[in-house]
């Protein structure tokens, strides 16, 4: 049993907020979001503590990055232009927004099947809807659509990403793949596909079927939501 002055100490590591302290006492579930962001950042500056620190990256998220999510939209210059945020704990903090993707997206099972449009959404959701440029990814699949490989095709600017079907069927025959989905994002976060999207689609598709790789699918990835084209009746077959 604890001593009533043991007692006394970790009620007052509790109360006058230290986040180490308080993580060693009651682990990582009795903080608070700007209290597990103030430990990575652990030193404050003459006028902030680190946890008025982390409040401050978390008040500045814009759009559709609020709190946390502030990491994934704020730019090492953005970060460093907050007092008692230098150079190493500005690639820290962006390096734990990267992780957070990684880790939302790997997968307990050895082989991904890509059957569900909406299993593959998921599976590259936190990875793609915070990104604020157009990528293109292309998923080579086996014969019963398990994913075989990943490839990035093409980084756009903020609204578009150039993608050809020469690069698409270059990789697909590379990795023996016999069929293909393309995945991209949309910096908006809505998910509808544009003329160029569907266009670029059939003609990936058309070229595919020459070629005996079928094209699965597109899925555009918003914010929290999806587009498939397949189930959308745009993918000619």
């Amino acid at each position: 049993m604890k001593s009533f002055n043991t007692l006394l100490a970790e009620n007052a590591v509790y109360r006058e907020g230290l986040p180490y302290e308080r993580f060693l006492a009651y682990g990582p579930e009795s903080l608070t979001d700007a209290e597990l962001l103030a430990i990575i950042i652990r030193t404050g500056s003459s006028t902030s503590s680190p946890v008025d620190i982390a409040g401050q990256i978390m008040e500045m998220g814009r759009g559709k990055e609020k709190g946390l999510n502030a990491l994934f939209s704020l730019s090492m210059d953005e970060l460093m232009g907050i007092h008692g945020i230098g150079q190493v704990k500005a690639v820290k903090l962006k390096c734990i927004a990267e992780l957070a993707k990684r880790m939302s997206a790997q997968k307990r099972e050895s082989v991904f099947n890509c059957n569900n449009p909406a299993d593959v959404a998921e599976h590259y959701m936190e990875r793609l809807r915070h990104e604020e440029r157009e990528k293109v990814i292309l998923l080579c699949l086996d014969n019963k659509l398990n994913l075989i490989e990943e490839c990035l095709l093409s980084m756009g600017t903020v609204n578009s990403a150039s993608l050809s079907p020469r690069d698409v069927f270059m990789h697909a025959l590379k990795c023996g793949a016999s069929g293909i989905i393309l995945l991209h994002n949309h910096p908006t976060g809505d998910p509808t596909p544009s003329r160029a999207d569907v266009s670029i689609t059939n003609k990936i598709s058309q070229s595919g079927n020459m070629l005996d790789i079928r094209l699965r699918d597109h899925i555009i990835i918003g914010d929290r939501s999806f587009c498939s084209l397949k189930e959308k009746g745009m993918l000619w077959q």
